[in-house]
């Protein structure tokens, strides 16, 4: 419905701010003759040093010993961590945030395992051994999700992925929400099969995130059990927040509309291809 209004009132390109696309219905927009732009990678480096912040903050208990400090209490009990280094990490979708991220835990000396159905030779210089999604649970202390929400992956991990993981696994996302079903996370954290998790980035978090509801009650049951776990970080999808992510934002937008205006190629088009994947596009969000 809003295509066509747009379509009916003259719009010929839509320029999203995002490198995500899966709000848009591709198909319906080719047909109405409407052309579709992104920005494809504003700043893997915003992202993937954000999912290190999460994953380093769940570890050594840092939101409880910063509140512990500031209540006097200098107690160290439950805030035992483990070292970074050595332990094994699966990232799950390998293109440029998630090779970022692998980059960057490789330099603390874990050891990485990766699944993503086009394997990245730079992935594979940093040492990760591609493996099944399976084996990857199964053999992961830390899983981080960096891919895209599509029909194949929404729920990717749910209960039977869960019942893979090591038990007391570190989950981390901060791609796509809807790659992780929120109900099976709380029921691993309840028993103990998932250890910590950081989200920055939740399947309903449309009514919730860059919004004030401080006066309010927050009306999503799901997300406010998740809020009452000790061992869970929620930060409210801003991971991409930097000043330097926002300044590319904005110049590849208007480098886009621009180009658009002029009728010169858009190098950043997304293009719908009927029957296949935009595989190109898996990590980039």
């Amino acid at each position: 419905m809003t295509l066509e209004a747009l379509a009916t009132g003259g719009t010929g390109l839509i320029a999203l701010r995002s490198a995500g696309f899966n709000n848009v219905d591709l198909a319906a927009a080719a047909a109405l003759g409407l052309r579709v732009v992104r920005v494809p990678a504003y700043s893997p480096h915003a992202v993937a040093e954000h999912t290190v912040t999460l994953i380093l903050s769940l570890n050594r208990k840092i939101p409880r010993a910063y509140q512990r400090v500031r209540d006097g209490n200098f107690s160290l009990d439950g805030l035992l961590g483990f070292d970074l280094n050595g332990r094994t990490v699966g990232v799950i979708g390998t293109g440029i945030i998630g090779a970022t991220t692998a980059g960057i835990l490789g330099g603390f000396g874990c050891h990485l395992l990766a699944t993503d159905p086009y394997p990245s030779e730079r992935v594979r210089g940093l040492g990760a051994r591609y493996v099944e999604l399976p084996e990857l649970l199964r053999e992961s202390d830390i899983v981080t999700l960096h891919c895209p929400l599509t029909a194949e992956t929404t729920h990717l991990i749910d209960r039977r992925a869960i019942a893979q993981m090591k038990r007391g696994v570190m989950l981390v996302n901060t791609s796509r929400g809807g790659l992780v079903d929120s109900r099976a996370v709380i029921a691993g954290l309840k028993s103990g099969q998932i250890g910590s998790l950081g989200l920055d980035v939740y399947e309903e978090e449309t009514e919730l995130f860059s919004h004030d509801l401080s006066g309010q009650i927050i009306q999503d049951d799901v997300f406010s059990r998740l809020l009452t776990f000790p061992n869970v970080i929620v930060t409210a999808h801003q991971g991409y927040f930097t000043i330097d992510a926002l300044r590319e934002i904005a110049t590849t937008t208007l480098m886009n509309v621009t180009d658009f205006e002029a009728g010169r190629p858009l190098v950043n088009e997304i293009r719908f291809a009927p029957g296949a994947d935009d595989l190109d596009d898996r990590c980039a969000a």
